[in-house]
């Protein structure tokens, strides 16, 4: 029954939207018209089993929540190289992909925030400014950990493991990066390409050793996959079975954490 669910959903979600998203090496950048990607999201979640979109109250559950904050419609956020620091970006309410821009706020310096972002190298925060007029402030208890070496992805909400599957991994010439990034995009569609299976979670982070002559681009992702699950094949982004990554994409929000350790 699942199986049959996943397929009408995938084929339903995939007529919503037609998205272009060149990532990582991952496969290969697609063509397509974008379309605004809250819609397919909303009608994916709203598809899938109702055993899989399953969480604990946040009353029953104990463990970390992580802050997020969304740049309000209308409005553009500076993204400065420290507190007070100089101004490397301005960027709007949307992603370049055309998703809601969220963040995850990691550090707090008093009314500054520092994110993950992908105008910044890995490993380097972008500040921004507590403002309350661009900035909506909000909170999530999902995150996602990933163990390259063990080809591993967990699911978390709090203390609590919702989920854990296997997942394919950088090649050893393009190996996945590590280090801790978040949520930047969730997009569906025909539009993507046939590289990245049902659904594509973006992330802030990129990927600095692509074979040479690549094009396809350098954002890292969580994807699906038309193929095998579990070796290590991909220019460094994380690909699961399409089942797995609906039921992940249905759950986690734009800004949540993802932990990728060794």
């Amino acid at each position: 029954m699942f199986s049959r669910q996943v397929a009408a959903l995938v084929a339903a979600v995939a007529a919503a939207g037609m998205l272009a998203f060149p990532l990582s090496g991952c496969g290969g950048g697609g063509a397509g018209a974008r379309s605004d990607p809250g819609r397919p999201l909303e009608a994916l979640r709203a598809s899938v089993p109702l055993r899989v979109r399953l969480e604990p109250s946040p009353k029953q559950v104990a463990g970390p929540s992580y802050p997020l904050a969304t740049v309000r419609p209308g409005h553009t956020i500076d993204l400065h190289s420290s507190p007070g620091g100089r101004i490397l970006d301005r960027v709007g309410a949307r992603t370049e992909f055309g998703s809601m821009r969220v963040f995850w706020i990691e550090k707090v310096r008093g009314d500054w925030f520092g994110v993950p972002a992908s105008e910044l190298p890995d490993g380097e925060l972008a500040w921004v400014r507590d403002d309350s007029r661009g900035l909506e402030l909000s909170q999530t208890r999902f995150w996602i950990t990933a163990e390259v070496s063990r080809r591993r992805l967990e699911l978390r909400y709090g203390n609590r493991v919702l989920d854990r599957f296997p997942v394919g991994v950088g090649s050893p010439g393009s190996p996945t990066p590590l280090g801790d990034f978040a949520i930047t995009d969730g997009l569906v569609g025909k539009g993507l390409g046939p590289w990245y299976g049902c659904c594509v979670l973006a992330l802030s982070g990129h990927q600095p050793n692509l074979p040479a002559g690549w094009i396809g681009g350098n954002r890292m992702a969580i994807h699906g996959t038309p193929g095998a699950v579990g070796g290590a094949t991909s220019r460094g982004c994380l690909r699961a079975s399409d089942p797995d990554m609906i039921s992940l994409f249905a759950r986690v929000p734009l800004g949540t954490p993802v932990f990728i350790r060794a």
